[in-house]
This record gives C-alpha cells, structure tokens and sequence, in this order.
C-alpha cells in the first residue's frame, strides 16, 4: 500500500501555511461527474453502492483523476451507522433517505456496537483500495455524521424536514435524546477508528444540521456531543488530524472550535471571513466558504470570490474548499477554473 508521504493538506492540518493551497471539495465524487453516473447506473441502489468496495474506491478515485486534488474523501453515506445499527435505511431517487424512526436509545441497541462497526467491513475494504490506489502526496480522509445530524434523521425519518420532531425531543425528551446521542457517540468512534486503520489518513465530521440551533441547544447538541466523539476517537488511539463541520453554527462558531479539539474548521457559504480571523485562534487551519452555486454560474464573480477568499485567509493555515457540497448542475470546466486559480496563486 502506497501510504503518504508528503502532504499539503495534512501539513495545512497540522497548523502550516502551504503554498499552493492545498484544495479539495465536499461532494467532489458524485452527481455532476459523467463517469460517476456511468459507474452509479452499475448499482442496484444507493446503498449497494456504498457497501461494493470496487465501486465506491472508483468514485472515490474520479474526481482526483480529472482534477488533481490534494485529498480524496471515502464514497459513503453518514447514514450507514443507521443501517448497521439495524434501522431500516432507504435512499428513494427523488426523495432521499427514509429512515426507520427511532422512540428511545433502546432502538439502537438491537445490535452491538462491535457487531455494527464489522458490519461497516466493506467502507475498511474501499479505504484500503483507495489508499493503495493514491499518490503518496494525496491524503485520504474518512468521515461520519456527527451525533445530533445522524440522530436527526433517525428521529424525523427522513431529510428535508423543519427539524421540530428532534428540537422538541431535546425539549421534552433531553435525557432520552442524549442517551441516544451517546449511542452514536460511541459506535461513531470506533467507525472512525476502523477508516484510520484502513488507511485513512484525516477525519472529518460532518454535523450538517447545526443550523437554526437557539444558542443552548447548540451547545448541548452539536458543541458538547462533538467534543464527547473526538476525545474518544483520541482515549481509542487515533491521532490523525480531524475536522469539524457545524455547519450553519453562526456566532457559535468560536464556542465550538474553543471546546472541540479539531485540527481544522469546515465554514459554510455564510460565514464572513473577517469574523473567522477575528474570532478564531490563527493556528487552526480554515476550510470552506465558497458558494456552490458559484460553480455553475462560473465567470468573473466566481474567479474574484475565489481570490478573495485566498486572500483572506493568506496569513493562516488554509484548505480551500466549498460552503456545501458540489451540485450536480456544477460545470466541470468551472472547477478545473477555480483549482488553476489556486495553483496559480501565491
């Protein structure tokens, strides 16, 4: 297995300024990629798909191929952890995931946490073909919903809802929803430990439903829980750098990176990067901010913001990336615009 060697993106983790800037993008293997769809026709569903090996290191490849990034993340789903946890998981085209809703903590326990994390068996398999299959200067990164955005979904049972069913949980039902949380908590790390020992060479927790969170519940939500998940990943022995991505977290922000003990910061398209630099200690690396949608509008505001947000964050350690995923209605030839600004700026 090729491992890694020299990496800018590790190294921008680990609290260093890199020139170029390191980049890569959330969603960068997926929907606007014509040989990704090629390769997703192949599955039966989606869930097939993240669970075959040979497919999903593919996916994984894809984006590095055609672009050149600094860092791969795996092909999966943050709602696997559901499925081995043995909730009902369903990915309908057009809808999204449907997922077995959950009345207590108990729900999840029907199977083991060690029996789930095995059950995870083929996501280890993909690791390992993609980091065999890497450059020694590409950096692999695993990743896992954080606690309240996996809870989230099992709660409501699906995406795209106001998210009132898990707030009034927290309301009502507080001891319940962290006994839950916990449950994830725990079964999270040990995932997470298992894509390090496969070859994983960062982590990145993704909490995608922090935002609309009344201060209180943020920090009982999405700040305590996360800071709970990385210091368990470090008593099970993991020391690979990790991300946090709260997402929407707003003034929180600051909270959240003070108490989780992150190597770097995912920031959304609305964070204003003169608060970042104000509020944030200058040694921890910054990833985000550009629009998405700026990808399909491309032109000249898409190379200034691109530019701006590099000049920015030109004093501090920087992994140049998006506020979200990137869509399917993104231009190919736009990204490959805005990674040739990167390498081309100093």
């Amino acid at each position: 297995m090729p491992q890694l060697t020299q990496s800018r993106f590790i190294d921008t983790l680990s609290g260093q300024i890199s020139r170029p800037v390191p980049i890569w993008m959330m969603r960068q293997a997926g929907r606007h990629l014509p040989e990704y769809l090629e390769l997703r026709a192949q599955a039966k569903d989606f869930l097939d798909f993240c669970y075959s090996p040979s497919m999903a290191a593919e996916a994984t490849l894809q984006p590095i191929r055609r672009y050149g990034m600094d860092a791969a993340i795996l092909f999966a789903d943050i709602l696997l952890i559901l499925d081995v946890l043995g909730l009902d998981v369903k990915f309908e085209k057009g809808v999204g995931p449907i997922v077995q809703k959950v009345e207590t903590a108990d729900d999840l326990k029907t199977v083991t946490i060690e029996k789930a994390v095995q059950r995870l068996s083929p996501v280890y398999e993909t690791v390992d073909r993609v980091r065999g299959s890497l450059d020694s200067d590409k950096a692999l990164i695993g990743f896992c919903g954080a606690p309240w955005t996996v809870a989230l979904y099992a709660i409501e049972g699906r995406g795209g809802t106001d998210k009132s069913q898990a707030r009034i949980w927290a309301y009502q039902k507080p001891d319940t929803l962290q006994d839950l949380l916990n449950v994830l908590i725990e079964a999270s790390a040990h995932y997470l430990k298992a894509q390090v020992d496969a070859g994983a060479n960062a982590l990145m927790i993704f909490e995608s439903w922090a935002e609309g969170l009344p201060s209180n519940l943020m920090d009982s939500l999405v700040i305590g829980p996360n800071a709970r998940l990385v210091a368990r990943l470090r008593e099970l022995g993991v020391t690979v750098p990790v991300i946090g991505f709260p997402r929407g977290g707003a003034t929180k922000l600051p909270d959240y990176v003070k108490s989780v003990p992150i190597n770097g910061v995912g920031l959304d398209t609305a964070v204003d990067p003169a608060f970042v630099n104000e509020t944030l200690p200058k040694d921890i690396a910054v990833q985000g901010h550009l629009d998405p949608l700026l990808l399909i509008a491309g032109g000249k505001m898409m190379e200034d913001r691109v530019v701006e947000i590099l000049e920015a964050y030109r004093d501090r350690p920087h992994v140049f990336n998006l506020g979200h995923g990137v869509t399917p209605q993104a231009s190919i030839a736009n990204v490959e615009r805005v990674v040739q600004i990167i390498r081309e700026w100093s």
